[in-house]
């Protein structure tokens, strides 16, 4: 079953006895909970409908006991399972709970008009060599949620501005995603920030995703990066002197450096042979944003000075985790030494 068919199909009252959601994107999973119950029930009433079991701790049968029985107070009930022992495929055999599957699929096949059953599975695949979860495939209640990828999610939260009548800019988008990642619930948080300091009709532009989103460690140390590329040693020094402020470690931030050197380095192999930004992506497991940035900084260097950069860095980070030099001082000093360099030819 397709998630937004099911939706639509709840928002107009016609709902099935049984639903099972499952996969690894739980924000999703959460939302689509949250919309049965909205459903099904006034906000005072949901404290009086909704019934929640978890199989690691209670026997499924006990939720298809409640199932049986009849609601108090309110019309409907709604009943969640959350599940990682019975229709999850890989489900621990031989627990502290021990389960009888069958007595909850003789209840979903005379299940009661008053009830609605969801299961909750936070597992890719269901077991589907058990009858219960046959069962309900064979009568489309199954939705999967898998976790999106970043253009889906690069849409999805372009479409989520759209819904507040704001326009997210690609390059926008892009930024957001670099600095905040594939978490949606964290994504919507910050897209309904961006949206409230737009307001009603406004754009989100790049430099208001920048102003409004903090930056990570990861991208700091690329514009130190970038500082250092431009050599502009004073920068750099002023970054780094930043850094060591908010209580990152010296050793962590020679490791990222090194890390954003070697993305530069293979960015130069991979653009020999015709790469494209989409397929250095892939290939290096990196948001497109990033390595596009990526991208531009390394015209900066030859293939032969990002290799000397990071053999020099390599050599840094052992003489620091060996004690041969002061972890804060040593890193200074190879911001410094690259000041007294000319700039890099580029390739």
């Amino acid at each position: 079953m397709d998630a937004k068919q099911a939706a639509e199909a709840i928002k107009k009252g016609q709902m099935k006895p049984a639903y099972v959601v499952y996969g690894k994107d739980r924000y999703r999973i959460r939302q689509f909970a949250e919309g049965l119950a909205s459903s099904l029930f006034s906000a005072d009433e949901q404290e009086l409908g909704v019934v929640k079991f978890d199989t690691a701790e209670t026997p499924i049968e006990e939720a298809a006991l409640e199932a049986e029985t009849l609601p108090f107070f309110v019309e409907r009930k709604l009943i969640i399972v959350r599940d990682s022992m019975v229709l999850a495929a890989g489900g621990k055999e031989g627990g502290k709970v021990q389960h009888t599957a069958e007595r909850m699929l003789d209840y979903i096949q005379n299940p009661l008009d008053s009830t609605v059953l969801l299961f909750v599975v936070h597992a890719e695949k269901l077991d589907e060599r058990r009858k219960i979860v046959k069962y309900l495939k064979d009568r489309d209640c199954l939705i999967a949620f898998q976790e999106m990828d970043a253009s889906q999610l690069k849409q999805w939260v372009i479409r989520r501005s759209a819904e507040q009548n704001r326009t997210l800019l690609v390059d926008a988008a892009d930024l957001l995603l670099a600095r905040v990642g594939t978490n949606m619930g964290q994504l919507a948080l910050e897209v309904d920030k961006l949206c409230l300091h737009a307001g009603q009709g406004g754009t989100i532009t790049v430099q208001a995703a920048s102003d409004l989103i903090a930056s990570t460690v990861e991208e700091d140390v690329f514009a130190l990066v970038d500082a250092i590329a431009m050599l502009q040693i004073d920068r750099a020094l002023r970054m780094y002197r930043e850094l060591l402020v908010r209580k990152e470690e010296p050793i962590k931030i020679a490791a990222l450096i090194a890390r954003q050197l070697r993305i530069m380095l293979q960015i130069k192999e991979l653009e020999q042979h015709r790469y494209s930004p989409q397929q250095m992506a892939g290939q290096l497991g990196l948001h497109p944003y990033a390595v596009k940035l990526a991208a531009e900084k390394s015209r900066k260097f030859t293939p032969a000075k990002l290799g000397a950069h990071l053999a020099d860095i390599a050599d840094l980070d052992y003489r620091m985790k060996t004690g041969k030099v002061d972890k804060t001082l040593g890193l200074e000093l190879y911001l410094l030494a690259l000041g007294t360099e000319k700039r890099p030819t580029a390739n």
